[in-house]
């Protein structure tokens, strides 16, 4: 990866709590530099990565929580699953990120750890980092089998020399009941 992801932390993009007004929310929006979308670029294995945006605001939640909402919006190109052709994909998401002071208890014994009721909780720190909440985001809203429209694999065949080679056909439940059935039908018209 020729650019550091971390380019993306920085001090625009991080907010210290301390310094966030109580009594209203914090406004942001996001249009990173070019070298931020490179590193993006890089970091997600993209093509190309177009129009991106994160625009929202934080406000205070209680004494001493914090909610994050914002929309991303972003045009990713990602090389189809099949065919290595670019695939354009139109991302638009509302994201909601809570940062609490103290994270809600899990069961303490390893088999009663679930899934939080709230996956959208994060523990808060000293600072909010709103460049890693657009690089979370981001990832998680990508195609994760990017696929242009008809893409087929074409089927593959290999097997020893001297052997007839088992095609998919072959392997699909009663493939060889309807070839037995066949070669009846065909010894029995004999």
């Amino acid at each position: 990866m020729t650019n550091n992801i971390n380019n993306i932390n920085n001090n625009n993009n991080i907010y210290r709590v301390a310094d966030l007004p109580q009594n209203r929310p914090t406004h942001f929006e996001l249009s990173p530099a070019p070298a931020i979308i490179t590193a993006l670029v890089d970091h997600l294995d993209l093509l190309e990565l177009r129009k991106l945006s994160f625009s929202g605001e934080l406000r205070a939640s209680g004494h001493s929580d914090w909610t994050l909402e914002a929309r991303l919006g972003a045009t990713v190109v990602q090389p189809c699953i099949v065919t290595l052709d670019p695939v354009t994909t139109r991302i638009e998401t509302n994201v909601v990120r809570r940062f609490l002071l103290v994270m809600p208890e899990v069961g303490e014994a390893l088999e009663e750890i679930e899934m939080p009721e709230d996956d959208n909780a994060d523990l808060l720190g000293s600072h909010i980092d709103i460049g890693l909440v657009l690089h979370e985001t981001l990832a998680l809203n990508l195609p994760i089998y990017p696929r242009v429209n008809n893409a087929k694999l074409a089927e593959s065949v290999f097997s020893e020399p001297g052997k007839q080679a088992m095609t998919d056909e072959d392997t699909r439940p009663f493939a060889r009941l309807a070839t037995l059935r066949d070669k009846l039908e065909q010894e029995s018209e004999k």
